[in-house]
């Protein structure tokens, strides 16, 4: 199984500081063309929430070329798909097409990265779409946005690091053309940008493919990079919130990560840890949670550079809620004591592995991860990294983990419902 997660990986840097990543996978004529950016939410200004990702919408609104919403209509037209995604600390635009589309593609997106065409008109009907998307998805969902969107404040102080990154409706209507084109300015510039290719494709064809279409493009200087180190919370917080919509209360707890680009390790372990705590009839708390569920990094794990988040996610009854989070806190305790059999751990360590390899079962995942891996830690190959640290969790790294987990102060989402 190691072998398909480590595929030989090309790289290479254009003039203008564009970061080229390939991957040779041999088989049907088919191609992930990944394009990230690195800027997201924790980027855009305090005033602002949700920008990086209204601009993310900006993106397909047109450029000296290609007119508004036809990036869309030519990759499907090519038989392919499309779409966008915003995240705390990149942007990525990802397509999945036959090979012989890659120089249209490879066209549109030089196009609105040398020349995005930004007007009033088009900011305020992106604005719209939105603000409609945030009533769909968050506003009139029950538990939407939850937990991503509100638990990041019960953990962090700093505003780029804890405010909510989907936005807030008033913060969208202030959005500007000015603010859009300094964002565009100072952030998707050559230099602060990754492009990935992965599938049937030649590795020396594609660079000189990437170069053609790219490579005039002028070099800018990228916006410095924040500092979004902040020490660990000291006191507890616990954040209340009500769903009118939502069934069942629910309460989310989350915990900082260790650093993936230091303690790899350490991070592993807490993905195992995840694993033995929710994944499948076994899990220690699906034995005495009816629904609960947990994870490393509030998208995924290694989506992050900056600080990173363990979470747990229960939802109970309302008259649970104490119960619920003295369970939690105890199965945690009982873990750091080592009171769970080496057989026990040796299961989690192979589902987490598992899982980790279903998540590369596509081109369009393997493309995005070592592009990812690439723009935030500065190794394409830091997934097959985490594989391999994976691999090597015992009862004790998974016992560190839950002790560090257990010692830090409670950062709590509770929501209620009516």
């Amino acid at each position: 199984m190691v072998p398909r997660m480590e595929l030989p990986t090309y790289t290479s840097t254009l003039a203008n500081g564009i970061r080229l990543v390939i991957q040779e996978v041999p088989g049907p004529p088919v191609l992930a063309v990944v394009v990230q950016y690195g800027v997201g939410f924790r980027n855009e200004p305090e005033g602002r929430s949700g920008f990086a990702h209204l601009f993310e919408h900006m993106m397909f609104q047109g450029s000296a070329h290609v007119p508004p919403e036809g990036h869309f209509s030519l990759v499907q037209a090519a038989g392919g798909t499309v779409n966008g995604n915003t995240y705390q600390d990149h942007t990525e635009y990802h397509q999945i097409i036959p090979a012989s589309a890659l120089d249209r593609i490879l066209f549109m997106e030089a196009d609105r990265m040398r020349s995005l065409e930004i007007t009033d008109t088009k900011l305020r009907t992106q604005i719209d779409v939105v603000k409609e998307e945030i009533r769909s998805n968050v506003l009139n969902r029950p538990y939407g946005g939850f937990p991503w969107t509100v638990l990041p404040k019960a953990l962090y102080s700093k505003w780029s690091n804890s405010h909510n990154g989907y936005g807030d409706l008033d913060d969208m209507a202030a959005s500007t053309v000015a603010d859009c084109a300094d964002f565009f300015d100072r952030y998707y510039t050559p230099a602060n940008a990754v492009i990935s290719l992965c599938g049937s494709i030649d590795p020396s064809q594609a660079e000189d493919a990437v170069q053609r279409y790219f490579g005039d493009i002028p070099y800018r200087a990228t916006a410095a990079p924040q500092d979004l180190t902040e020490p660990p919370p000291m006191q507890p917080c616990v954040i209340a919130r009500e769903d009118r919509l939502a069934p069942k209360a629910a309460t989310a707890f989350g915990y900082r990560l260790p650093k993936a680009q230091t303690e790899l390790t350490d991070y592993a372990a807490h993905m195992v840890l995840s694993t033995l705590l929710t994944d499948g009839h076994s899990g220690l708390l699906k034995n005495r949670i009816e629904d609960v569920s947990s994870g490393c990094g509030l998208f995924g794990p290694l989506k992050c550079a900056g600080p990173d988040t363990a979470l747990i996610v229960a939802t109970h009854d309302e008259d649970r809620r104490d119960e619920t989070a003295a369970t939690i806190e105890s199965t945690l305790t009982r873990v750091a004591d080592g009171d769970v059999d080496h057989q026990s751990v040796e299961v989690a360590v192979d589902r987490a592995g598992s899982a980790l390899y279903r998540s590369m079962d596509s081109l369009l995942s393997r493309a995005s991860s070592a592009g990812c891996g690439e723009l935030l830690f500065g190794d394409p190959r830091i997934m097959a990294a985490l594989a391999g640290c994976l691999a090597r969790v015992d009862s004790r790294a998974v016992a560190d983990a839950a002790r560090r987990m257990a010692e830090q102060p409670t950062a709590a989402v509770h929501l209620t419902c009516s």
